[in-house]
């Protein structure tokens, strides 16, 4: 009994101090707090989604699904050989280009007018807390930190870790000018020692003038936030980038919902949208998309162009790797045929290119 106790408290202390690492950020508190608990977003002591939107969906339980992801196989998780990649130097990009550069999963670069844009970084090659439960797939890694030229704004849809990545933003400091996320997200910037006056918070329907010709309007999202245990104290968003030229949506995490057409005849049409399209299960299926979902959201949309991410990189679903490429590819051949943007890791989207192809890179592979 001494042994157990001995064990039992050992463990506990174990954990207290794991979960006090800085990875996990701090909760909103003072001031904060008060702001965002001033949100319409925000009730019962949580930020609400527009309509109910379950953890996991009726039928299914926490437990049953957290004993499928540790325990069960499932086939073709992980690919078994390297994903393909293009390395295309950042930091000499001509800086009148307007570009997409795609890093795997939902990370990615955006410059546009001049202006350098990354959204949701994750270069540690872990999207996990826990080292090394998480690693990214083989040949996904090609990007790190040190190859991103300064950073005008980073933009963070969200606080999960395969979005807000710790390691990677203590090494991007020095290089970002300015943080633009949710409510409640900067407190775990400001607790990473970020200078206060570089964190933009913003609720939903919210506008930030980035220059003369760039606005970066703020919008909602069916999704959920949260670092250690405390789920939706923090705001989950999507972004509208718009010039005189282009609209962009970046959808961050997104289940399927009414806001995808409300924003389709908000914004007009948009040129690209960048919209969820992986790790999704019928189990949680409120808060991903499938491929069917994302090509129902981009015709909502009204986009010209839809790039699918959320995908390719890290295991966080029971599906085939492949899957959600596969199956986006084949439905949109089949009804869709909207534009698809696929792009390698590294490899060029010209924003002002409509007519621009891609080729299906995850054909073939194991």
């Amino acid at each position: 009994m001494i042994m157990i106790l001995f064990i039992t408290i050992l463990l506990a202390i174990s954990i207290l101090v794991f979960m006090n690492h800085p990875q996990f950020g701090k909760a909103p508190k003072g001031k904060r707090l008060e702001m965002l608990q001033q949100s319409p977003n925000y009730k019962n002591g949580e930020f609400q989604n527009i309509h109910f939107t379950p953890m996991v969906s009726e039928g299914y339980s926490m437990s049953g699904v957290m004993y499928d992801f540790i325990f069960s196989k499932f086939p073709r998780t992980v690919p078994a050989t390297e994903i393909p990649s293009i390395r295309t130097s950042l930091k000499n990009l001509d800086r009148t280009d307007n570009v997409l550069i795609w890093f795997g999963h939902s990370s990615y670069f955006i410059q546009l007018n001049g202006i350098r844009f990354l959204i949701d970084p994750v270069f540690s090659g872990n999207a996990s807390p826990v080292p090394y439960s998480n690693r990214s797939f083989k040949g996904t890694d090609i990007y790190t930190a040190d190859d991103m030229p300064e950073i005008d704004h980073v933009l963070i849809s969200h606080d999960h870790y395969d979005h807000l990545d710790y390691p990677t933003i203590m090494l991007l400091k020095p290089k970002i000018k300015q943080v633009i996320c949710g409510l409640g997200v900067g407190a775990h910037f400001e607790y990473w020692k970020f200078d206060v006056s570089k964190i933009i918070e913003k609720d939903w329907n919210e506008t930030v003038v980035i220059n003369d010709d760039i606005t970066l309007h703020t919008a909602s999202a069916r999704h959920f936030s949260g670092r250690g245990l405390k789920r939706k104290n923090t705001l989950w968003l999507s972004f509208i980038l718009q010039t005189n030229a282009l609209k962009l949506y970046l959808g961050g995490d997104s289940g399927y919902d009414t806001h995808f057409a409300e924003l389709g005849e908000k914004f007009g049409s948009f040129d690209l949208a960048v919209l969820d399209n992986g790790q999704y299960n019928i189990a949680w299926k409120e808060l991903h998309m499938t491929p069917e979902e994302a090509l129902t959201a981009a015709k909502d949309l009204k986009t010209k162009r839809l790039f699918p991410v959320h995908t390719s990189k890290f295991k966080l679903a029971s599906h085939p790797w492949d899957e959600p490429m596969k199956n986006i590819a084949k439905l949109n051949e089949i009804s869709g045929r909207i534009p698809l943007v696929t792009p390698m890791i590294g490899e060029v989207v010209d924003l002002d290119d409509i007519d621009q192809t891609f080729g299906q890179w995850w054909e073939h592979l194991p």
